[in-house]
């Protein structure tokens, strides 16, 4: 799977809060996300990797930083906000592997990072809940408010942010 990475420059900068200049989208479904949080009327603020969550890392055994791939406070219909933290992630990285040691007895790289993304979603589920947001991990198979997460959407989305960021410097 090819990765995407670079800046992304919101239409909407007053609804970001951190620093706009340095808004980073490590794949085109987090652009595609982005894309959608700066242009949704609904979405009144939003940020990408401001919020941290403290986790215990399973193999460290120690207090670890989780940056969290999105916040958001969304407008409800009945005026009232609601506010989200979002992980996207591969589908296959949500799901405990079937193999899990290795011939050589160490655990097979897709069950650390599944330990791993275990504990930190805990850590979300807990701090969300703490203080009253809701947490969603999105994948390749989800359906998220029109946002296509499907394989080979995230490079249509990264060519049009390019040309759009393009087009404004001109």
């Amino acid at each position: 799977m090819a990765y995407y990475q670079g800046f992304f420059r919101p239409l909407n900068p007053k609804k970001y809060r951190g620093n706009v200049k340095e808004i980073v989208y490590r794949s085109g479904w987090e652009a595609q996300m982005m894309i959608y949080l700066d242009a949704t009327k609904k979405i009144v603020a939003w940020s990408s990797e401001e919020v941290i969550i403290p986790y215990m890392h399973p193999f460290k055994g120690r207090m670890a930083r989780y940056f969290m791939d999105f916040w958001w406070k969304e407008l409800q219909p009945d005026g009232t906000t609601k506010e989200f933290l979002c992980e996207v992630k591969p589908f296959k990285q949500t799901q405990r592997p079937v193999k899990t040691m290795g011939k050589n007895g160490r655990p097979l790289k897709e069950a650390v990072t599944y330990a791993i993304n275990t504990a930190k979603w805990e850590a979300a589920e807990k701090f969300a809940k703490a203080n009253n947001m809701t947490f969603i991990k999105l994948t390749e198979q989800s359906k998220f408010n029109g946002v296509n997460f499907q394989r080979g959407s995230g490079r249509r989305s990264v060519k049009r942010i390019r040309a759009k960021q393009n087009s404004k410097r001109s």
